[in-house]
């Protein structure tokens, strides 16, 4: 089945538990090839928002693909052209390269796994600009 300007919402007894929308997609019958993919995670403490040109959702799996931006609302964001999240575990993972950050302060390196149920971030050959703030006496 082919599809234009869809939205695809999953509830469950809790609430809304995540939102995918797209400029077009095609569903087999075991996955959905997205184009211009906009993907929110909503069922863990933080709400995750992973954007990407493409997008292909299979077995609670996400991989994104091309100009890929994920963004958590409490201030975590990183650019990377691949990214595979998890959504049952809630992790996002990639292994070519990302640029994050958080605030003023920027992080590059080769790979990268966010865990959003635990809050931590494991990477590779990380390289940071930090902006670290002069206290008072």
């Amino acid at each position: 089945m082919e599809m234009s300007n869809f939205t695809l919402y999953e509830l469950d007894t809790t609430g809304l538990r995540t939102i995918m929308d797209g400029s077009s997609a095609l569903r087999f019958k075991n996955r959905y090839v997205v184009n211009d993919i906009d993907y929110q995670d909503n069922s863990k403490e933080f709400l995750a928002n992973m954007q990407a040109k493409n997008g292909v959702y299979k077995n609670d799996i996400i991989t994104l693909t091309k100009d890929v931006h994920y963004d958590r609302e409490d201030g975590i964001a990183f650019d990377t052209q691949k990214l595979v999240y998890n959504k049952t575990k809630a992790i996002a993972t990639s292994n070519v390269g990302y640029v994050a950050h958080r605030g003023s302060d920027t992080f590059k390196g080769t790979y990268i796994r966010y865990d959003n149920n635990k809050n931590y971030i494991f990477s590779k050959n990380v390289r940071a600009k930090i902006q670290l703030e002069e206290v008072s006496k």
